[in-house]
């Protein structure tokens, strides 16, 4: 790419488990800006069945443009961790980017989960991921444009993601409570941000689990080293998201998703015991589908709901909530709306409230529509992000107790 597109050129990145598979992908395409890489994996010597070392990941990563520091990392031993974070600021400078992807998985049901596999998962995803994030950040909070990126997924408490492989599912839903904790807690910072692929992905981890022909039906780690590009090239003011591959290719204006494929043509569906324990996203298709057809209608569904909403305000209501709900909402028929439940009478409508408001809530207007609609319950939402919440908790948790008198009327 011509020099003015090196978007990471100089940048350091440190990406744990990057000897192979997802980790090394995101290394070699950062490796094409002329990035520097501390590949901080376990693997020194040659495993008996999966390919690449450190040192081999280190010579392709030179080779595609970009310098390479190979480290010895496991990160389930803190004292490795620090090795490396001193050895990577001492020989580059400091670090800008860091990306957990090291992760252990055992797709196995409760009672066939053997104890050090799931100690394993739980030391390697959650607590791996935890300290590396807390020995990079005294360096990264230096950086002008710091980024963290856990490869894990969205929040979604459908218990479907939980009751085949619990163990995988908690360590890796910590991996991304640790987005929504330092999202916030370094908000200004550093970027705080979690990615995770829509379709299964081909990797010598993924050939050792899903048995032959299983490629098929994956698609190349390409997919996820070009979304991880799209995040961290992107102003650290973009926090705390949980992405879905495709979903930001899309929006990016990707349309072509064959050239992702092992097996172009196959669609890339999973049964769902071979499948990661990835939540299904409503992605950009699913949400738009329902408000096209509604806007055919006069009133737009979100004016059409505040409508509702005005019209079934009453003093009970609005003496016991006792609080006034601003709403930033993004996509079609956005901006800024609010309900008043705190001024005598109450009220409801488009801009800004006549007090100020107690909470803000930032979401985008369909899954707003979806949420007054019963569709979409605002835990839910919160917690797999789609939801963001600033101001009052407490009242903004009274939301859920409004709805459910709303509903009946919407």
């Amino acid at each position: 790419s011509s020099h003015t597109c090196r978007k990471l050129a100089g940048c350091t990145l440190f990406i744990t488990g990057a000897s192979r598979g997802i980790g090394k992908a995101i290394a070699l395409k950062a490796a094409k800006d002329g990035a520097n890489i501390v590949i901080a994996a376990k693997t020194a010597e040659p495993h008996r069945t999966l390919s690449g070392t450190i040192y081999t990941a280190a010579k392709e990563i030179e080779e595609a443009g970009g310098k390479a520091l190979p480290c010895i990392v496991n990160v389930r031993e803190e004292d490795q961790i620090i090795k490396a974070v001193e050895k990577a600021v001492k020989t580059f400078g400091g670090i800008d980017i860091l990306v957990n992807n090291a992760s252990a998985i055992s797709l196995s049901g409760t009672l066939e989960t053997e104890t050090k596999k799931a100690n394993l998962m739980m030391d390697v995803n959650v607590r791996g991921t935890y300290l590396t994030s807390k020995i990079c950040l005294p360096h990264l909070r230096k950086s002008k444009n710091a980024h963290i990126l856990n490869l894990s997924p969205p929040l979604n408490m459908n218990p479907i993601w939980f009751k085949n492989h619990c163990a995988y599912t908690i360590s890796k839903y910590g991996m991304s409570m640790c987005v929504l904790g330092m999202a916030e807690e370094f908000r200004g910072e550093v970027a705080v941000n979690a990615l995770w692929p829509k379709t299964a992905i081909y990797t010598a981890a993924m050939d050792m689990l899903g048995g032959s022909g299983v490629e098929k039906q994956c698609r190349k780690t390409d997919i996820l080293a070009d979304a991880a590009y799209c995040i961290l090239t992107k102003p650290k003011s973009f926090t705390g998201n949980f992405v879905i591959d495709e979903t930001l290719l899309r929006e990016e204006g990707i349309k072509d998703f064959d050239v992702y494929a092992i097996a172009p043509g196959a669609s890339p569906v999973f049964k769902e015991e071979k499948k990661s324990s990835r939540p299904k996203h409503e992605g950009p298709d699913g949400a738009k589908g329902n408000l096209e057809s509604a806007s055919a209608k006069p009133l737009s569904p979100v004016a059409e709901t505040f409508r509702v909403i005005q019209g079934s305000i009453t003093d009970d209501f609005v003496k016991a909530i006792q609080g006034v709900f601003m709403f930033e909402l993004s996509g079609d028929d956005g901006g800024t709306w609010y309900i008043d439940l705190k001024t005598k009478g109450g009220s409801a409508g488009s801009g800004k409230p006549p007090v100020k408001a107690d909470v803000v809530m930032s979401m985008s207007s369909a899954d707003f529509v979806r949420m007054f609609t019963g569709k979409l319950k605002p835990t839910m939402a919160f917690m797999s992000g789609k939801l963001r919440i600033s101001g009052n908790m407490a009242l903004a948790m009274r939301l859920e107790k409004m709805l459910v008198q709303l509903n009946s009327k919407l």
